[in-house]
């Protein structure tokens, strides 16, 4: 088992317009989190209120909790809050954050057990990740398992594992046009394995069960302008992923995806996810083959200076599909700035 960390990791928890309203309107409950009180209750969680700030998010007591609203990003970010989404889920200090969205519910493994998705997550963390070259027996570092024949001793060291990107069971994570033909499908298929994505290849990342180590890929978790007055929505977790990996394959980190499982309890509405996604499922045809040629110059180091060199690619490379993509650079660079100002290095501080 791995330790616990409840002094190095934050679960953020960003709360959207489908949670309970009571009757005057003025409280919106996270009660989806009396069901992870046992794994969840230890640990500081960070709230982030989407939508109206004048109505009162209702967190169940017991609970260390901080909550923040779009006045709060306002206030924080100052004339730099702008590259920050609105009704969208890139509303997301410790060294490891775990986000989850509050649709979300623990899941069972199939004899019944309820699934400690932090465990896990922590265990993926923890553990490095194998992006050079791919173990037919998945994970290495799990339990029960190791290196097959074959492998290079000189590989079995692997790297720092950046990020862990959780599946679910029930509501699968499907685009509006599959949504449509699939309506009634749900995932029930539960694989008991952790992979490394390998190096050189992109994944579609999901932001509502996602653990990342904050002080090796933090920068690079921004999750797209998108959403209420942008020409697309819900590509923001995925831009975010894009990112990532690219700045992880550059920096030797890894990126770990499959366990844990968490259940998807609701399904959202396919006509509506048409309307923010359109453009994006035609944009995306030329996104991932810009992204899977870039090349990040040698003299990049870190991951803000990854991100910058991205902005700039994104600003001369993506703008003959839209100007939005220009102001998306722009709110890259606004971001990397902003992380600066409230992240200094710690020579600076």
């Amino acid at each position: 088992m791995p330790p616990a960390l409840h002094d190095q990791l934050d679960i953020v928890i960003p709360t959207s317009a489908w949670a309970a309203v009571v009757k005057d309107g003025t409280v919106r409950s996270l009660d989806f989190l009396e069901q992870w009180r046992p794994f969840f209750e230890p640990y500081h969680l960070i709230v982030i209120q989407d939508g109206d700030p004048a109505r009162t998010v209702g967190v169940p007591p017991g609970f260390d909790y901080e909550l923040y609203n779009r006045n709060d990003i306002e206030r924080i970010l100052g004339d730099k809050a702008w590259c920050i989404s609105f009704k969208d889920s890139a509303c997301r200090k410790k060294r490891y954050i775990y986000t989850i969205d509050d649709d979300c519910f623990v899941a069972k493994t199939p004899s019944g057990e309820d699934i400690n998705a932090l465990e896990q997550h922590i265990r993926n963390l923890l553990t490095p990740s194998t992006p050079d070259f791919f173990n037919t027996l998945y994970d290495p570092y799990a339990e029960g398992a190791d290196f097959v024949r074959g492998y290079p001793f000189s590989m079995r060291e692997g790297r720092p594992t950046a990020v862990s990107h959780g599946l679910w069971l029930n509501i699968p994570d499907y685009d509006a046009p599959t949504q449509m033909v699939k309506p009634m499908e749900r995932n029930t298929r539960y694989v008991d394995a952790v992979m490394t994505v390998p190096k050189g290849t992109l994944f579609p990342m999901c932001g509502m069960n996602l653990a990342f180590d904050r002080e090796a890929i933090g920068p690079a978790m921004y999750f797209g302008l998108m959403g209420e007055g942008q020409p697309w929505g819900r590509y923001d977790d995925m831009w975010a992923g894009w990112c990532v990996k690219v700045v992880a394959d550059h920096l030797g980190l890894g990126v770990k995806t499959g366990l844990p499982y968490i259940w998807h309890s609701k399904a959202s509405n396919p006509f509506v996810n048409l309307r923010k996604e359109y453009k994006g499922i035609f944009w995306q045809e030329e996104i991932i083959p810009f992204f899977q040629g870039l090349r990040l110059p040698e003299s990049v180091t870190d991951v803000e200076a990854g991100m910058l060199a991205i902005a700039e690619e994104v600003r001369t490379g993506l703008a003959h599909l839209d100007p939005y993509f220009v102001k998306l650079a722009d709110g890259m660079v606004a971001w990397i700035e902003a992380w600066r100002q409230l992240n200094p290095k710690k020579e600076e501080a």
